[in-house]
């Protein structure tokens, strides 16, 4: 080996290391560990216990009110599209058979003395025939007119009721239905409200719950 070979050779034996970036000797960066599954599962319970949906109960909203006759006037009204102090008055000259069907000539003066009333406010015969047939029943026998059960839930955290959502309105309520939700705070209240419509499938339906706190 020549002299200026041997030279190059101990001078790149002897020469100093390159510096190596920080960065690279401590490795690749670690990314953020994921949330682990039983980190997850613990978080949603403590979310599902901070708010919880509870099924709401319904009971009764089939009452008949004084005066309307043994009929569901707040039903019978709405579909025919008049007032209920409207169908009142009309129904005031109705002779009721009791016990039996009525006679032709009974049925054609109550159906008169009903149209008298009622057809100044746009309700035909037909209409008149259809609603009554709907709403016709008879208590003695444990009938009642047609109806749909409501459904709902009451919105629960940290113990107090914080809303009532209904999922489904149900029909034919002629009032409205006591509601209760198991495990709500003594002295809590609920407000049921009513819709009524000219539409059989959308009569007596549940339109809203008011939640009332209890007093302080």
């Amino acid at each position: 080996m020549t002299r200026p070979a041997i030279a190059t050779l101990l001078l790149a034996l002897t020469a100093p290391a390159a510096a190596v970036p920080a960065a690279a000797a401590a490795g690749p960066a670690t990314a953020p560990a994921a949330t682990r599954p039983a980190e997850k599962k613990d978080a949603d319970k403590a979310n599902k216990k901070e708010q919880d949906k509870v099924p709401v109960e319904f009971a009764g909203g089939h009452e008949i009110g004084k005066g309307d006759f043994g009929r569901p006037v707040p039903l019978i009204a709405a579909a025919l599209g008049v007032k209920d102090d409207v169908f009142r008055q009309a129904f005031s000259g109705v002779t009721p058979a009791h016990g039996r069907g009525p006679s032709p000539d009974e049925a054609r003066k109550n159906k008169d003395a009903l149209l008298k009333v009622l057809a100044p406010h746009g309700v035909t015969n037909d209409r008149m025939d259809e609603v009554a047939n709907r709403y016709r029943f008879r208590p003695q026998e444990g009938e009642l007119w047609p109806t749909a059960p409501a459904k709902a839930y009451a919105v629960v955290k940290d113990g107090k009721v914080l809303k009532v959502v209904v999922t489904e309105p149900g029909i034919g309520y002629s009032s409205p239905p006591d509601v209760t939700v198991d495990g709500a705070p003594a002295g809590t209240a609920f407000k049921a409200t009513l819709h009524f419509d000219k539409d059989f499938k959308k009569n007596g339906a549940v339109g809203a719950i008011d939640v009332v706190p209890p007093p302080h």
